[in-house]
């Protein structure tokens, strides 16, 4: 079973970036595809963006694609989420979330999860 630790939120400017890390504990985790999603107050869930088992794989939400990066170092069970260019729009909560090999879009889809973290862009 595979653990999931968020770090890198924060407070930032319009227009500045922050990297997201997830770790992973548990030793099958090149094994699993990985999402970031986030929650914003009053909203539900949404997908940020995907990576498949070897990173080979990716996908974005629209709102986020250009400024966003997802990316996974399966030698050090880490997952990155790389973010240039926020928005106020990208104030939320960022989960990492995990899947048995195969990527998905729905939140719903998704097994394991990790505690979040904030992310809020001031303008």
């Amino acid at each position: 079973q595979v653990q999931l630790v968020e770090s890198g939120g924060g407070l930032v400017q319009a227009g500045g970036s922050l990297r997201l890390s997830c770790a992973a504990s548990g030793r099958t985790f090149g094994l699993y595809a990985m999402g970031w999603f986030r929650q914003a107050p009053g909203k539900e869930r949404e997908f940020v963006a995907t990576i498949n088992w070897s990173g080979s794989s990716k996908n974005y939400a629209d709102s986020v694609k250009g400024r966003f990066t997802i990316s996974r170092d399966n030698a050090k069970n880490t997952l990155y989420l790389q973010m240039n260019s926020l928005k106020p729009e990208d104030t939320a909560v960022y989960y990492c979330a995990a899947r048995w090999m195969v990527t998905s879009h729905r939140p719903g889809e998704y097994d394991l999860w990790g505690q979040g973290t904030q992310v809020t862009v001031s303008s």
